[in-house]
């Protein structure tokens, strides 16, 4: 492990391979959010081969194929893009707690970076503004994050 001083906030790309796993429940917002979050990898210097997009039915699904990833060790980090809108059943509280806990224990258990990037809102309207194309995207941020957390973990683990 390194000893001295970790910096944080490095969002440099360097030969890192990222998967993103998008749900397609609530495609539009998803949608949205899996282009700003592509196009953040490639401005920041990752390469479209080095970017694979996969496709769950939703969010529930997304911590079993993100393992899968993690697991296969050929990616530096995974990002998770989904959106769950709050509706009249408790569904939504196990839909978005058992994704969220799934989503964190892959991270956990395998060292790889897995980025929760679900949106949890209480209506259609929130979850639109939280990934607008050109304003605020929850996809942009879960890009920085995919690409500080590799490099982070990397410092961390120099020998």
């Amino acid at each position: 492990m390194k000893t001295g001083p970790i910096q944080t906030g490095d969002i440099s790309a360097g030969d890192a391979r990222f998967a993103i796993v998008a749900a397609r429940f609530n495609h539009e917002i998803v949608n949205n959010m899996l282009t700003a979050a592509e196009a953040s990898l490639l401005e920041h210097g990752v390469a479209q081969a080095d970017v694979d997009i996969l496709y769950v039915p939703g969010a529930f699904e997304l911590p079993l194929i993100a393992s899968e990833l993690a697991n296969s060790g050929g990616y530096q980090a995974i990002i998770t893009l989904g959106c769950v809108i709050r509706g009249d059943t408790p569904h939504f509280d196990f839909v978005c707690g058992e994704s969220a806990r799934g989503i964190m224990q892959v991270g956990l258990d395998t060292g790889v970076p897995v980025i929760f990037g679900v949106l949890t809102t209480d209506t259609l309207e929130q979850a639109q503004l939280r990934a607008q194309v050109g304003g605020e995207n929850k996809g942009v941020d879960a890009a920085l994050c995919a690409l500080e957390m590799n490099n982070v973990l990397n410092q961390i683990r120099e020998d």
